[in-house]
């Protein structure tokens, strides 16, 4: 990807809108990675009162020298193992307050972000997403997109 010059903009340089509509598809879908820091870990950890080591024994596993969330099979796709739906179907997650800093960031990933297109295949499955093109939504400016963008550890 290009970086942005003073040029030529991030293409949201007006901002974007999303709101989330609790639908879950983002805690769900494909076998994925919901990486964490130790920071995270011992966050998510004391919110669960247990200790980091019986948090990553119960709920975690490592890829390469990076730990993840672990996920359950439900209906064919893969959930977040913190991933709970109420009896209208919302999703809610178990540890909200202490997720990891790639959940906070979601949908202003940088993979999202590279293009319209990229956004637009994300939205897809996002009604948040999609909503927030309709003009529906909270308006991020481009500043603090930049924020989460650069915050995220995708």
């Amino acid at each position: 990807m290009t970086a942005p010059t003073r040029d030529k903009p991030e293409w949201y340089a007006d901002g974007l809108t999303f709101s989330c509509t609790q639908c879950g598809n983002c805690c769900t879908g494909p076998p994925g990675y919901v990486w964490f820091t130790d920071e995270e870990l011992d966050q998510m950890a004391a919110f669960a009162h247990i200790t980091p080591d019986q948090f990553r024994d119960l709920y975690a596993h490592k890829v390469g020298r990076r730990w993840t969330l672990n996920e359950r099979k439900v209906n064919g796709k893969y959930d977040c193992i913190f991933l709970k739906r109420d009896d209208e179907g919302k999703a809610l997650c178990g540890i909200y307050d202490a997720r990891p800093m790639q959940c906070r960031t979601w949908p202003f990933w940088p993979d999202n972000l590279r293009s319209t297109r990229a956004w637009d295949k994300a939205a897809k499955g996002c009604p948040g997403m999609a909503a927030g093109k309709l003009g529906e939504g909270n308006l991020y400016p481009v500043e603090q997109i930049r924020i989460q963008r650069d915050k995220t550890p995708v």
